[in-house]
């Protein structure tokens, strides 16, 4: 998730720990704690693009680095800022939670987290919250300052941020379910047109949960359609995407052409132009897929450039799409079921 929605549930998991013993300084290494797992972005300059993507979420966002690093930041903090009334327990306690929480809702998004680095860098991803999201996010943040401004020991400041919780994980709950439901009707519409597939992903789109993705893959191609749940029909309209996958024999092998592949989950096409191939990561598909259209920018494309040595270069391509006014209103409009 985005860095301010990590802040404020570090911050809020900070509170329910330490709280009613330390007040604000609570939140505020809560906070601390929820950010820690993404400095690893700090290591991007001594990595190409595939590696980038291979090392973020990794060895932070891991069980392994939870029960290791906790009881040393949580020594740290105690012997510099602690007080009597708290213990090293209740810090190790704190860091383990805001570690946890951490990934476990970067795991609701997209990207993929590996949670069982270094034994796998397979990355758990469930797709059912967007990365920013503010119908998670602002209830949260409202709720948490304002509990913040209340006495430490006063009942209603717990209230407020066992309430903040609460409401979010509902949300998340919410998305769960929503997208089951998006999951039947996909399925029912691509099994009327008769076609066979071999595996799928529906995937939120940005900002919402109530206009749901997917993309179901078959042995040549992958098609793509999108559903609200305030949609009236049932009916899904579905774009093709062949995967000329073959293309990529063309090139020597490497490695890490292999780690592109297997982090996008074998959701990809390709496509070759004079100097260079492309591999198109149909996870976060296309900006303008949700109105129809046949080919669309694609969000995340990975360039694989062939060198004179023999060697291969990697690069990344992330689609920064500024939308105008009609853009979002006609975006809202099909997120409320306006087709």
């Amino acid at each position: 998730m985005d860095s301010l929605t990590q802040v404020v549930l570090g911050a809020s998991v900070g509170e329910a720990v330490l709280g009613k013993k330390i007040g604000i300084k609570a939140a505020i290494f809560g906070a601390i704690a929820g950010t820690i797992p993404d400095l690893d972005v700090l290591a991007s300059p001594w990595f190409d693009a595939v590696e980038k993507l291979m090392y973020h979420r990794s060895i932070t966002h891991s069980f392994l680095f939870f029960i290791l690093a906790s009881p040393v930041f949580g020594y740290l903090t105690h012997k510099f800022f602690g007080k009597e009334k708290d213990t090293l327990k209740d810090w190790t306690l704190l860091y383990f939670l805001g570690f946890l929480t951490h990934a476990l809702l970067d795991t609701c998004t997209t990207w993929g987290t590996q949670l069982l680095y270094p034994f796998t860098s397979y990355g758990f991803a469930t797709y059912s919250v967007f990365v920013v999201d503010p119908h998670y996010t602002v209830p949260f943040l409202i709720l948490l300052i304002i509990a913040l401004f209340k006495p430490k020991t006063s009942s209603i400041r717990r209230k407020l941020n066992y309430w903040g919780l609460g409401i979010s994980t509902s949300y998340l709950l919410l998305g769960f379910i929503l997208q089951h439901q998006a999951n039947e009707v996909f399925k029912k519409n691509i099994e009327e047109l008769g076609i066979e597939y071999q595996d799928y992903i529906t995937k939120t789109t940005p900002l919402n949960t109530w206009l749901w993705a997917t993309t179901f893959k078959t042995e040549n191609g992958y098609y793509t359609g999108f559903y609200s749940v305030f949609d009236e029909d049932k009916k899904v309209h579905f774009n093709y995407y062949p995967h000329h996958h073959e293309l990529l024999e063309e090139l020597p092998e490497n490695d890490k052409t292999n780690k592109l592949i297997y982090i996008t989950k074998d959701f990809y096409i390709v496509e070759k132009l004079e100097n260079e191939y492309l591999i198109k990561d149909l996870r976060f598909g296309t900006f303008d897929g949700w109105r129809g259209k046949e080919q669309g920018k694609f969000v995340f494309t990975y360039h694989i450039i062939p060198q004179e040595d023999g060697s291969l270069k990697y690069t990344e391509t992330n689609y920064r799409f500024k939308p105008s006014n009609e853009y979002i209103k006609a975006y809202i409009g099909r997120m409320f079921g306006q087709k």
